[in-house]
This record gives structure tokens, sequence and C-alpha cells, in this order.
């Protein structure tokens, strides 16, 4: 049964004497910092303090520390003060949970330009590392493709159909969806801009090109980027947290072989196929809006979109696609191996990677805008 902390003084020849009783635990709460405190009171004004520990009951850490709190509050003030009586385990515990100050350090005053020119500086420099990250990791994985070729019985195909599965088929409604709306979207503004001018049917020409050089190849990139990229991204950082990487390397299996290669080849096919699927579902969406909306017939719709397009435009939205789903793999691949022992760290990477992916997939659609107008030119 437990009993409240309580505290006794007794004046001797050589000081006063602080008999502890009770229970000293975190349980006893205000009481104990009310009887912590008694102490100090009870002593003061003596040359020399005993603190008798042979009452208490129960001891723990909180107990402890307040305790010692006090003997360092008597000898803060030139009192000579010990313990007495003290048990093996109180004396271990009064060791251990002993009362000390710390000193938060001063935090320099920083102008406020320089610090923005630090973080801008912090920030470059950790964009030039994920660079040398990114590089180097794609060197590992262009050498261990090239390795498979050259001894393909050690391609693990299940792993690669599965994960084709996972990023390919199972994008299908989503990416087929969202495309069709945007079609749709891209031919209705299309078509309530250019009736001003009375040029309605060039919102076919609008739809064909826009969709099959940019949009096409763009919103599926995003897409997979969030739904894939982040998968790949959790499923390497779990691992890695619950040491399964290391037990690879333990087994001899190289993880770059067993995990890497196989998710960025399914990207790699997956991409392509994906962006041919919303190439129609956009197409398909902008010929009911044109036709519902703007007064084209699907006769007239196809034949302004062959006159608009040529093969040449559609691939180069296709060609696209496996540059894009190399840089969401490496992205999500380098991330997912950077995550540490928390969920906390798991939930920043994959956020990461997402972001990360979504920014290189639009520079790089960006750099090959640039690439093929020179070409032209």
């Amino acid at each position: 049964m437990s009993s409240a902390p309580s505290t006794k003084s007794e004046t001797t020849a050589e000081g006063v004497r602080l008999s502890l009783a009770g229970d000293w635990t975190v349980n006893s709460g205000p009481l104990a910092e009310a009887q912590a405190e008694n102490l100090v009171v009870s002593a003061r004004g003596a040359r020399s303090a005993t603190i008798d520990l042979a009452g208490i009951d129960h001891l723990d850490t909180a107990g402890a520390w307040l305790i010692d709190r006090s003997r360092a509050q008597l000898a803060a003030g030139g009192m000579n003060v010990a313990y007495a009586l003290t048990s093996p385990e109180h004396k271990i515990l009064i060791r251990e949970a002993h009362y000390r100050k710390f000193e938060a350090p001063g935090r320099p005053h920083v102008a406020p330009l320089v610090a923005l020119l630090g973080d801008i500086g912090e920030s470059v420099y950790a964009a030039g590392r994920d660079l040398v990250q990114g590089v180097g990791f794609l060197g590992q994985v262009v050498s261990k493709t090239a390795w498979l070729f050259v001894h393909p019985a050690r391609w693990r195909l299940t792993s690669l159909v599965f994960h084709f599965e996972a990023f390919g088929f199972r994008s299908v409604p989503i990416i087929v969806l969202i495309n069709f709306l945007v079609g749709a979207i891209v031919a209705q503004q299309g078509i309530f801009q250019l009736q001003r001018f009375g040029a309605t049917p060039f919102a076919v020409n609008l739809i064909g090109i826009l969709v099959l050089r940019e949009l096409g190849v763009l919103l599926t990139s995003i897409m997979i980027a969030g739904r894939s990229g982040s998968a790949i991204t959790a499923e390497i950082g779990s691992m890695k947290m619950r040491e399964e990487i290391d037990a690879l390397k333990v087994m001899a299996l190289d993880p770059i072989e067993v995990l890497i290669v196989p998710r960025i080849a399914a990207l790699i096919v997956a991409l392509p196929i994906l962006t041919f699927l919303a190439d129609l579902a956009a197409l398909f969406g902008g010929l009911l809006v044109s036709w519902t909306y703007g007064g084209i017939s699907p006769e007239v719709y196809l034949e302004r979109l062959k006159e608009a397009i040529d093969f040449s435009i559609f691939m180069i939205g296709i060609t696209k696609a496996p540059f894009m789903a190399l840089v969401i793999g490496l992205i999500a691949s380098v991330e997912g191996f950077a995550v540490q022992g928390s969920a906390e760290s798991l939930g920043s990477q994959v956020t990461n990677s997402v972001v990360k992916s979504i920014f290189m997939v639009i520079v790089i659609d960006g750099l090959f805008a640039m690439f093929f107008a020179a070409v032209r030119n």
C-alpha cells in the first residue's frame, strides 16, 4: 500500500538531520514536490545537513531527482550536505538521476539577409548533392543492367511482370479517366475561345497537337510519379527500416539487381503504353465535347485531326516517356535508400520522392520541347 511522502527535521550538534519517509515516486506528484521544497526550508540557517533516506518505502528516478535537487539547492548556499543510511538501490538511483543544470546555448544573432543567403546556399548545395547521388546511382543501375544482358538467366522475370502489372495495368483506369477529362476540358475551352473568331474547327488542331506532344505524356508521368514512384520509395524504405536490404547483402544478393532493375525496367516499358492509352482517352474526350458542345461531327473531327497531326507529333510524345520513367524510377529508388529508422523519415522521403519526380518530369519535358524546336528550325 502506498504512503504519502513526508519529511521531518531534527536539530543536532552537527547541524540538522532531515528524515524522509513514504513513497517518493512520480505518482506522488505535487505532494512530493512540496515536501522537497520543505527540505530546503527546514535546513535553512544550519551549517550542515544530513539527508536520511532510511524511512523511504519506494523511490524512483523522479523522486530521486527531487531529493537531489533539494541537496543541490542547500549546497549552493554554502551548506555541507550528505546522505545517510542509503540503501544500495537508493544510492544507484540518486547517482543516476542526480540534479544538474542544463544551460541552453545562446543563439547567435544573424542578419535576415545573411540567413536568407545561407538558406539559398544550403538548398543549392543539397540540389548538387542530390544530382551527384542520382548520377552515381544511374551508373550503378546501367552497369548492373548491362551485366544482366550478358547473363540473361539472372533476369528476375517474375518480379518484372509483377511490377509491370502494378505500375502499368493497374494504373490504366485512373490514367484513362484523368486524360479523358483533361481532353474534354481542353476541347471545351478551345472551342469557347476560338468561336469568337469563327475558328471553331481549329480547336481540333489544338487538341491533337497539345495532347500528343505535351499533355498526354506529361499528365501520365505526373500520375505515375505520384502513384508508382511513391510506392517504390515506401517499399524500399520500409525494407531498409526492417533491415531486409542488409539481409539481401548478407545472402550475397545485390539490392540493385533484385529490387531496382525490375522496377525501373517495368516503368520504362509501362509508361509509353500508358501514354498511348492516355492520348487515345484525351482525343476521345475532345471528340465528345467537340460533338456535343461545338457541333463538330465525329467524321469532321477525325478528318481535321488527320490533317493537323502526323506520326512525328505522336512520336515526340512517346519518345519522352521512357526518359521520364527512368527519372521517376531513379529518384524513387534513391529516396527509398535514404530512409532512416523512423516512420517520420519514411514519410519525409516519400514526400521528397513525389515532389522531386514531378519537378524533374516537368524539367525533362521543357528540355525536350527546346530540343525538338531546335531540330525543326
